[in-house]
């Protein structure tokens, strides 16, 4: 996959890069698939697992990660821990099937931009990756 962060349309739309970090290779799938819908959104690497997910993030530097809380080796916390402060400008919207408060709070306070039920707000998501509104950090989903 080609890595484009920075690049600009011929319109001049910035182009947003994203990393997708998902256990469910049916999920990945979905999740690329509503994303490439979107003219503007590039998907530079996916990973099942916390350590493929570190070093992916790593090299392709995306604008957001969409993060999964429980990983085929490993969890979202594990990679939001080593990433986040090597990658400030990288916004994390975690999407998960266990939404509680205590997660909530765990993934908040080590970086995540935003929170999100996957039963519910899978759509949000996608929406937030698509208008670029995940690249402000400053607006903490509650």
């Amino acid at each position: 996959m080609p890595i484009l962060q920075g690049m600009q349309t011929i319109t001049g739309q910035r182009r947003t890069s994203v990393f997708l970090v998902e256990d469910s290779a049916a999920i990945r799938a979905r999740l690329a698939g509503r994303l490439r819908t979107f003219g503007h959104v590039d998907i530079v690497g996916e990973a099942e697992s916390a350590p493929a997910a570190v070093l992916g993030i790593l090299v392709a530097h995306p604008d957001a990660v969409l993060l999964d809380i429980h990983l085929a080796e490993g969890t979202g916390l594990d990679v939001l821990r080593q990433i986040h402060a090597r990658a400030p400008a990288t916004t994390f919207i975690v999407l998960t099937n266990q939404p509680d408060e205590r997660y909530r709070k765990l993934y908040l306070d080590a970086g995540a931009a935003y929170f999100l039920d996957k039963s519910n707000e899978f759509d949000h998501a996608v929406q937030l990756v698509a208008d670029r509104t995940a690249r402000s950090s400053a607006h903490l989903q509650s």
